[in-house]
């Protein structure tokens, strides 16, 4: 009777997280870029009361008894799912159609950062950067730079950054596209960034777009979010009622155990 009291305990808090998770996803419908979590349950270690039995020549074999004692975390998962593309007609917001993540240099020895939200921006020196000051990198590992007296500044679907100065074209570099063998694990850093992790594999060789599998760039549009609001609210739903049923047992069994002291008055 008490193993069902801490099932359902443990059931409580999986069913927080899973509110957390769907919390989270809510709140950034509209952010650019973003991907979706899943919280993903499993059972916990089950008590074995009678082990299993094999047959004999007069008698067949039974099953094993086990009591299972709740439930814990499995993963909690991001969906890397692509988005939908919301038109802008900003030639600087860019999107990747295909596979791959634009690349932004930390200040000093801060890492690579990673990113499906293609809004760029050009800062006072005319570098292409990231709404936070990171600068996008190039297919040879710079940066691009566009000079203040550019006019008709165009972005290829092969990265190519292009602009005309006086009567000349110019390419200021060629924007990067790196892919990860295993995408779904990197490391969420915030700020809509991703970063390496362990188990998500080493950056791509090829990094230009079209490439070795790599995406292409579409200037004028921006990558939504993955969420769907019609599937969170299901999920909200459902971890409700889940939490619900979890607070039931922790009440019963709380009130057959009032009910054993009682016997004794």
């Amino acid at each position: 009777m008490l193993r069902s009291m801490y099932s359902g305990i443990s059931g409580l808090k999986n069913f927080q997280t899973k509110l957390d998770v769907i919390g989270n996803n809510i709140a950034n419908v509209n952010t650019y870029g973003f991907k979706k979590g899943r919280v993903v349950f499993k059972d916990l270690i089950s008590q074995t009361v009678a082990g299993a039995s094999g047959p004999s020549e007069n008698l067949g074999g039974t099953n094993a008894k086990q009591v299972g004692l709740g439930s814990s975390l499995a993963a909690i998962d991001t969906n890397h799912e692509k988005g939908s593309n919301q038109t802008t007609g900003r030639t600087l917001d860019v999107v990747i159609a295909g596979d791959g993540y634009l690349s932004f240099k930390g200040a000093d020895d801060g890492g690579t950062f990673y990113t499906r939200a293609g809004n760029l921006y050009l800062d006072r020196d005319g570098t292409l950067v990231a709404t936070d000051g990171k600068k996008l990198q190039s297919s040879d590992g710079g940066t691009i730079t566009v000079p203040a007296d550019a006019t008709q500044l165009t972005i290829g679907q092969d990265g190519t950054v292009s602009y005309v100065q006086g009567e000349t074209l110019v390419e200021a570099g060629k924007i990067a596209v790196t892919r990860f063998s295993n995408p779904e694990g990197l490391t969420k850093v915030g700020s809509n960034y991703f970063q390496v992790s362990n188990n998500s594999g080493d950056p791509s060789d090829s990094v230009v777009p079209g490439e070795a599998g790599n995406g292409t760039i579409e200037s004028g549009f921006l990558e939504m979010s993955n969420v769907d609001l019609s599937e969170e609210f299901t999920e909200m739903i459902v971890a409700q009622r889940g939490f619900q049923a979890n607070s039931r047992i922790i009440t019963t069994s709380d009130e057959i155990l009032q009910e054993l002291v009682n016997l004794k008055r």
